[in-house]
């Protein structure tokens, strides 16, 4: 994966990134058209799974699925064939589920994330709740039922195909950890990756100072941004390249959460947190990022899933 951070200002930990020190002419993407970008609003919008164990909205972009899911007591969500592992994220304090995947039983609390292996695995909310599961496209029943499925129906350019990071040492099992974290300088958020996935659970905040925005672009993958709380603005501008066809308007969309925006490659963009409090992101990346992964101390679970 590639980014083009020439954008971040210093004090942005971001400006350390390798792929942060040289600019990328827009004329690298003058020969494809741009693909656009996807909001899901899954508070307006009726779920795609209705049924015994909860409510179920899904989205997705070109590598990956987000299941948001408000699980009834008891609910049970089951996997068959999974062909690859995938990620659970329980960012409130209350919920709890068990994992059982293969032989293994784990209990996950609340204000956690996990990673589930491949096959066959279950889920279990005794009390309900609230909680984010996230897929590759390999999925291929989930992705048929996403909200904007039909974005997707032809690849989206600039985008390379899914090349999952090695199996962990040890082999796959389901791994949790805490989202307690403290801040610490010159690290960028709470990561975590996978061999599919690479998650930012960012702290919660208040609304974002205009004067410091971080408009940048990547260059050959997309990023989903997930509204978890509050409500975030979502910024895009497009490169005009020599080519009129291929110029797209500015968006300014407005995202309350919950709700997923898929960014796409060349996009110029920024977020900005605009509820007075409480407003929760979570930065998804399918697979992992390089550069992001290249940053000593910014991926807490890097023993486990090393490079």
């Amino acid at each position: 994966m590639a980014t083009d951070a020439s954008m971040y200002a210093a004090s942005d930990p971001r400006s350390g990134l390798a792929t942060a020190q040289a600019a990328v002419s827009s004329k690298a993407a003058s020969g494809q058209p741009f693909g656009p970008s996807s909001y899901v609003l899954f508070g307006e919008i009726a779920p795609q799974i209705d049924d015994e164990n909860g409510r179920t909205w899904l989205a997705r972009g070109q590598n990956f699925i987000v299941a948001y899911t408000l699980a009834k007591p008891g609910g049970s969500f089951a996997r068959t064939a999974q062909p690859d592992e995938y990620v659970l994220l329980i960012e409130a304090q209350e919920p709890r589920a068990i994992v059982l995947a293969g032989t293994e039983t784990v209990d996950v609390p609340g204000y956690h994330i996990a990673f589930v292996p491949p096959g066959e695995s279950r889920i279990t909310f005794p009390e309900g709740g609230e909680f984010v599961r996230m897929f590759t496209s390999a999925s291929d029943d989930l992705a048929a039922l996403c909200a904007n499925a039909s974005t997707y129906a032809d690849p989206q350019p600039h985008i390379p195909p899914l090349k999952r990071w090695p199996e962990p040492p040890g082999g796959f099992h389901t791994r949790a950890y805490s989202l307690d974290v403290p801040p610490e300088k010159g690290r960028f958020g709470r990561i975590w990756r996978c061999t599919t996935f690479m998650v930012n659970v960012f702290d919660p905040v208040g609304p974002r100072d205009p004067a410091k925005l971080s408009p940048h672009h990547h260059l050959d993958f997309e990023q989903c941004s997930l509204a978890m709380g509050g409500a975030y603005m979502h910024h895009l501008r497009w490169p005009w390249t020599e080519n009129a066809a291929h110029w797209r308007e500015d968006e300014h969309m407005l995202c309350p959460a919950p709700s997923v925006a898929v960014i796409p490659p060349h996009a110029i963009h920024t977020s900005a947190s605009v509820a007075p409090d409480n407003n929760l992101l979570v930065d998804i990346f399918s697979p992992p990022r390089q550069d992001f992964s290249d940053m000593s101390g910014w991926v807490l679970n890097a023993a486990d899933y090393p490079v």
